[in-house]
């Protein structure tokens, strides 16, 4: 049971976190064509998933924390989901080019950022 709770916290303040953050960007650049908001926050869900693996294999995390951050508040915090029902929209209405920069730019940026991260963790914490 402590663990649900520990994920269910987790999943509840990346959800905030996911919905904030996409929204800002997405009305920040008035653009309702192109989902750059679940972009920015899914290549920035995977930067920040790479450094904390990086950094849970050099200093291990306690169980609790390692679920409240992976599974919980990464888990809400990046819409694959949303990235994937996007995508379908985008091909659905017509718009296939778009799609496939869609889909390209988050599968590649996305392994892109894990590694980064990982090498910003391997710098600050070997």
């Amino acid at each position: 049971m402590k663990q649900i709770i520990v994920i269910g916290l987790g999943g509840f303040l990346g959800a905030i976190m996911r919905y904030g953050l996409s929204s800002f960007v997405q009305s920040a650049l008035r653009n309702v064509n192109f989902p750059y908001g679940t972009l920015i926050v899914n290549l920035l869900g995977c930067f920040i998933i790479g450094l904390l693996s990086a950094l849970a294999e050099l200093r291990p995390f306690p169980p609790e924390l390692r679920t409240f951050l992976m599974v919980g508040l990464l888990g809400a915090f990046t819409t694959f989901s949303t990235f994937s029902n996007e995508s379908f929209n985008l091909l659905r209405g017509g718009e296939n080019s778009l799609c496939l920069i869609n889909i390209g730019m988050h599968l590649l940026a996305g392994l892109g950022m894990v590694w980064m991260g990982r090498l910003l963790a391997g710098q600050i914490w070997s």
